[in-house]
């Protein structure tokens, strides 16, 4: 017989009983965390389904076809991989804002001013660092430039009162044209084929790739920045903090946290990351600043953090299934006859999803 005070607290039955407690509650967490991102997904692929009907496509046939071509092969598994490193950055600057109750929609401008930062100190650099030294430089200076563009964001709301959500979305549109500005004036390539671009990096300058796969090491980079993200979420004090003035900032002031400083500081990590990722995406995949350089991915990770509910772990699996998804696009027009653009409506119904079922969650609290 178990006795009710052992119930209600396990460690008075020993440790296995406190062990046995605690995987009980992580895998009610964990079933929680993800039951949101599923039903979600479960519910777009339906709505998805009758629109296939209504184009005369078999729904079922398509999904095969889908997740043969996307989840069975090295290659499209590779490209899963390179699709969702930045993305998975970029994600993580919407998710560490968000533990403070701020809403960065500005992963897009976040990732081309890390990108452009990176470039420029290649350009900087004229040949005279190659290898780890200029990699180093290059992403120091993505990151900073990425907090620098969330920093102007976090200003704006603190001394001016003026939406982070609308700010960070407005500066996406200047560092597009900032990167136009330069792709086609002042860092266009003489040598190139005359389409708006910089020189390609050299190959000394490029991260390397994950044995003989198309995989380069930028995954690592996204993959230890989701575990220290994750790890500073649950075991430091600024990441209570954070998710103190996240949940009501008018009580965290008053319990004497400084709130603008959180602000400030979770808007620059975010940035930060987003930085990294648009180096990333640089030194391991485009390898030269182009027009369509990270081309909607910011907007992409934003919907992947939601995805997730902001959660790091989260994050990584919503970025990866999301690449997935893109990846497979190519079947639904390949082997089914379905517009390019059905990718985009099928990720359009994710969102919806996930939307509604978080506006059902706070009604029922």
């Amino acid at each position: 017989m178990t006795s009710v005070g052992s119930e209600t607290n396990p460690a008075a039955s020993g440790p296995a009983a406190l062990h046995r407690w605690l995987s009980w509650r992580s895998a009610c967490v964990f079933g929680r965390a993800m039951r949101r991102p599923v039903l979600a997904l479960g519910a777009a692929m339906a709505i998805f389904a009758a629109l296939m009907l209504v184009k005369g496509v078999n729904p079922f046939a398509a999904y095969r076809d889908m997740f043969i071509s996307t989840f069975t092969t090295t290659t499209s598994l590779g490209g899963i991989a390179v699709r969702a490193t930045p993305l998975i950055l970029a994600g993580l600057a919407v998710a560490v804002p968000a533990r403070a109750g701020l809403i960065n929609v500005g992963g897009e401008g976040q990732l081309i001013m890390g990108g452009v930062a990176a470039m420029g100190v290649s350009l900087a650099l004229g040949g005279a660092l190659h290898g780890p030294g200029a990699l180093v430089l290059m992403a120091v200076a993505a990151a900073a430039a990425g907090a620098l563009w969330s920093g102007l964001a976090a200003l704006l709301r603190l001394k001016g009162g003026i939406s982070e959500a609308v700010t960070t979305l407005l500066l996406n549109y200047i560092a597009l044209d900032f990167m136009f500005f330069l792709i086609y004036e002042r860092w266009k390539d003489p040598q190139g084929s005359g389409q708006p671009a910089t020189r390609a990096l050299d190959k000394a300058d490029r991260l390397g790739l994950l044995g003989g796969s198309r995989v380069h090491l930028g995954l690592l980079i996204a993959l230890v920045a989701v575990v220290v993200v994750h790890l500073v979420f649950q075991t430091t004090s600024w990441g209570f903090r954070l998710r103190v003035v996240g949940g009501n900032p008018e009580a965290a002031r008053r319990a004497g946290l400084k709130v603008g400083s959180l602000l400030l500081t979770a808007m620059l990590v975010g940035g930060a990351l987003g930085g990294l990722g648009g180096f990333a995406q640089l030194a391991g995949a485009e390898f030269k600043l182009r027009s369509g350089f990270v081309l909607g991915y910011g907007y992409v990770a934003y919907l992947a953090s939601w995805l997730a509910g902001h959660k790091p772990i989260g994050v990584l699996l919503s970025c990866l299934l999301l690449s997935g998804i893109v990846i497979g696009g190519d079947s639904l027009q390949l082997d089914s006859g379905l517009p390019g653009a059905s990718v985009n409506v099928l990720m359009a119904l994710l969102l919806l999803g996930v939307f509604g079922f978080a506006k059902k969650r706070e009604a029922a609290r």
